[in-house]
């Protein structure tokens, strides 16, 4: 189904006041119902990328960063169970992947007084267990359940999706008996930065000459489309085609 750029600019205008939250996606839903769900959560992903990216700085500063921490560490006194850094991170609506980062690395630093390796942190968040404090690895595992956009969770379907989809457009070119070179093979021969798959004869689509495929798994808007063109497709462009 073709999204038009009215249809999508209506969609992007109702997610400006909406929490990255399950609950919001049921309702974007109700909302937009000939939208399928996998559309909608990939325009919803996509526009709160833009917002985080936009408002990033803001929660990273001292201040901020020790605001939360206290925040975090008043809140688990009064409940240790209680979603404390999941509902800190709707309320200043910020990722809480990312919030559960910031709280973690202050932990980590108060604990070890030096900063903490990035790889640290990327290997406790994406297996809380390996926190030395019960109490935050919970609230961490609490976040990145909870988190529709960021974290290691999302990053896991992210990537199983787009392998999903160069599966099926691998199944659809070998139905329509088309002559082809993968990734793997591009690379066999010498080629740095190759599309998922080149046609060896190229094929008219639509009035247009297609001489190679890239499938991307999301949607995509014209902010997408400019950096794919800017990071892959003219160098795509001026090297196969």
């Amino acid at each position: 189904m073709i999204l038009t750029k009215a249809q999508y600019d209506e969609i992007a205008q109702c997610l400006v006041s909406v929490p990255p939250t399950r609950q919001s996606l049921r309702k974007l839903k109700q909302r937009f119902p000939s939208q399928s769900q996998a559309t909608l959560l990939s325009i919803f992903s996509q526009e709160y990328q833009k917002h985080i990216k936009r408002t990033h700085a803001k929660h990273h500063t001292s201040e901020a960063i020790e605001s939360y921490y206290q925040r975090y560490l008043n809140g688990v006194v009064k409940n240790g169970a209680a979603p404390v850094l999941l509902e800190l991170a709707n309320e200043v609506n910020y990722a809480p992947s990312l919030m559960a980062r910031i709280i973690l690395e202050r932990f980590l630093q108060e604990r070890e007084e030096t900063p903490p390796s990035k790889s640290v942190i990327n290997s406790m968040l994406r297996d809380p267990s390996q926190i030395p404090d019960g109490v935050l690895a919970n609230q961490v595992y609490q976040c990145i359940v909870n988190d529709c956009c960021y974290g290691p969770l999302v990053d896991c379907i992210k990537h199983a999706i787009g392998h999903e989809h160069e599966v099926l457009l691998r199944d659809l070119l070998l139905e329509k008996n088309l002559s082809f070179l993968d990734e793997d093979q591009l690379r066999a021969k010498g080629y740095d930065k190759t599309p998922d798959f080149i046609l060896q004869v190229p094929v008219a689509v639509e009035g247009h000459i297609i001489h190679w495929i890239e499938s991307k798994a999301s949607f995509g808007d014209e902010c997408s489309h400019h950096a794919y063109l800017h990071d892959q497709f003219w160098s795509y462009w001026n090297s196969l085609s």
